[in-house]
Parts: structure tokens; C-alpha cells; sequence
């Protein structure tokens, strides 16, 4: 028996999939190919609800359930325009999973996808949240470090596992951020958690149907180009962005001042100042991912791009990491092994 089943135990009974390696939920990218892929490999993926028009979302579960018979999850905004219609689609639809991200959910939302029968699983980017989240009901929690691409909290994963994973028993917890490699893997679970996420590494798959131009610059991009965005004023409280500096990013930090003057001129309310900064993201993610323009399009990634080098096959990218952490294992076991035996 391999050493690492009984640290994949938990989070394979949560999420029923071969193995707990989710594919993170990326607008534009995490399609019904790609999320059916993941989970016929072995893996977990969660479709990306972004702000689709609920019949769109509601096209690709269904064309997702048709591509795989494993179990998968839908990503829903809470921040996004058509969030209320999206939790009352997947309640509707019967979703095993449900992925509560981009806000904090509210208790009574929480109960109303637990009462349709899904299991959900809230992102926690700080302490005191993530108790607030159990609290509110949460089945598992996934903690997200700053190190990941896209919108993302404020607190580097390193910090996040002592504060929140090794405190929390009761719930499983799914780590993000930063991690690419199977030797990682290992080690995450060994300290508690019940299984991972990645997105950056799942973009260089041969069935991520991104475009080209955009996995190049995966490929050539080192992990310090990987930035954050900045917030240039508290009136506009934006989620930070991690993405590879470009135009698109310095095209963000224009209309950031743009809309300041905008609220400075109460021409804009702030909510409405939100939605703006929003909508930027989605449409310079999409011309980026699909329609190629990686100058001005947003090229989302997280810093363990510099990890990632090669386009292999999803089912390649999940056996090699289950390996490389079975064999990190295996070698920590005959450290501790010839430790024990010179101390005797």
C-alpha cells in the first residue's frame, strides 16, 4: 500500500474524486473540457461561474455532467452581478459542490446550497474569517495564499497553515497557492491538509483550451513577474489581481485613477466603481486567454509559473504529482527510520 492513501483519505472521501488535487475555477479557462478532463484524470476541477448569464452556466453544468461521470464543483462569485441567480441555478440544478469565492458569503446562502443537497467549501484568506466561515457553516475551507494568480487575499500561504490549518480539526482544508510540485503535495498534507489546488500549473495541459500565445508566455515567465496589483486609494477597495506585468496591467492602474475622479465627482457610486474594476478583469482575461492579445489582455498566473515549463497531458500532470509525493514520503520515512536507529 502506498504511503500516501492514508493522507489522500480525507479529502477523497469529501470530494469522491482518485485523488483531492482540484483545478481551480478560471473565468475563461476553466471550461466543461477542462473541468471534465481534470476529473477524469483522477482529479477534481471546478467550473468557473464568473459572472455568466445564468443560461450559459447553466449550459456548461449540464454539458459538463455529460463529459464526466466523476463528481466536480461550480465556482460561484459573490461579489459578481449575477451571483444570486447563479447560487439559486446550481441549488436548482442538484450540484454536488458548491465553491463560495471572490466575497463572504452570508449564512442563509450557505444553508440554502447545504439544503439542496451540496457539499460547499468557502475560501478563507485570514484567520478570523475562516472561524467565521465554520461558524456560518462551511463543510471545508480553502486556504488561498497571496502567492496564487488572480484575485487573491492579502496573507502568504506560509502564514495562512499556521494560523488556520493547524488550528482547524473539525472541517477538511484545501490549500492554494503556489504549489506545482508533488514533493509540495506531500508536505501539505502531511502537515493536515486534506488536499490541494492548483491553476497556474493545470493552464500548461494539453486539454486547457487557452490560447497558445497565452501558455507561452507561461512558459518563458519567472515567478518575481508573477505582481500583484495595487489599491491606489481605500475609496476603491479592490481585490489585488496577481498577473504577468504588461500593458494590461498598467491600463489597470489608469482606469483605477479614472474612477476615482469619478467618485470624487460623485459620478459613480462606489458599488458601481466595483462592477467597473470587474468587468475590466473579465474582459482583458478573456482577450488574453482566448483571443490570444497577451500585450493588453490580463495575463493571470500565479508565482509557481516559474515552476512550470512544460504542456503535458492532464493525466501526466496528475500521476507525476501523486509519484513525486509518494516519493518524498517514502524518502522522509527512511530519514526519520536512520534517525531513530542512531539514537537506539
Amino acid at each position: 500500500m502506498a504511503i500516501i492513501d492514508r493522507f489522500l483519505e480525507r479529502g477523497r472521501d469529501f470530494l469522491g474524486s482518485r485523488y483531492p488535487i482540484m483545478c481551480g475555477a478560471m473565468t475563461w479557462i476553466s471550461d466543461p473540457g477542462l473541468v471534465s478532463s481534470v476529473c477524469n484524470a483522477g482529479g477534481f476541477g471546478l467550473l468557473a461561474g464568473g459572472n455568466a448569464p445564468p443560461d450559459i452556466l447553466h449550459s456548461q453544468i449540464q454539458l459538463t455532467g455529460e463529459l464526466t461521470a466523476c463528481p466536480f464543483g461550480v465556482n460561484v462569485i459573490t461579489l459578481a452581478p449575477n451571483y444570486s441567480e447563479h447560487l439559486k441555478l446550481v441549488c436548482d440544478l442538484g450540484c454536488e459542490f458548491v465553491v463560495f469565492a471572490g466575497g463572504i458569503p452570508r449564512k442563509n446562502e450557505i444553508r440554502q446550497a447545504k439544503a439542496s443537497g451540496a457539499k460547499t467549501i468557502c475560501f478563507a484568506s485570514t484567520e478570523p474569517l475562516a472561524m467565521s466561515l465554520i461558524d456560518r457553516g462551511a463543510d471545508a475551507l480553502m486556504l488561498e495564499g497571496s502567492e496564487a494568480g488572480g484575485h487573491i487575499g492579502p496573507v502568504a500561504l506560509s502564514v495562512l497553515i499556521q494560523q488556520i490549518l493547524f488550528q482547524v480539526e473539525h472541517v477538511p482544508v484545501f490549500i492554494a497557492g503556489g504549489i506545482a510540485t508533488g514533493r509540495m503535495m506531500a508536505h501539505l498534507l502531511m502537515m493536515g491538509a486534506a488536499g490541494i489546488q492548483m491553476g497556474t500549473r493545470f493552464v500548461l495541459s494539453e486539454e486547457c483550451a487557452a490560447h497558445p500565445n497565452f501558455k507561452e508566455c507561461f512558459k518563458r515567465a519567472k515567478s518575481r513577474d508573477a505582481v500583484a496589483t495595487p489599491q491606489f486609494d481605500s475609496r476603491l477597495p479592490v481585490i489585488p489581481v496577481r498577473a504577468l506585468k504588461n500593458e494590461g496591467t498598467v491600463e489597470f492602474g489608469k482606469l483605477q485613477m479614472e474612477l476615482l475622479r469619478k467618485l470624487d465627482e460623485n459620478r459613480i457610486t462606489r458599488e458601481d466603481a466595483q462592477f467597473e474594476v470587474e468587468r475590466f478583469w473579465v474582459g482583458a482575461l478573456r482577450r488574453a486567454a482566448v483571443d490570444g492579445d497577451v500585450v493588453k489582455g490580463s495575463l493571470m498566473a500565479g508565482q509557481s509559473v516559474g515552476l512550470v515549463k512544460e504542456i503535458k497531458p492532464l493525466k501526466a500532470i496528475i500521476e507525476e504529482m501523486v509519484v513525486e509525493a509518494e516519493n518524498e514520503m517514502r524518502r522522509l520515512k527512511e530519514q526519520f527510520a536512520e534517525a531513530v536507529c542512531r539514537k537506539l
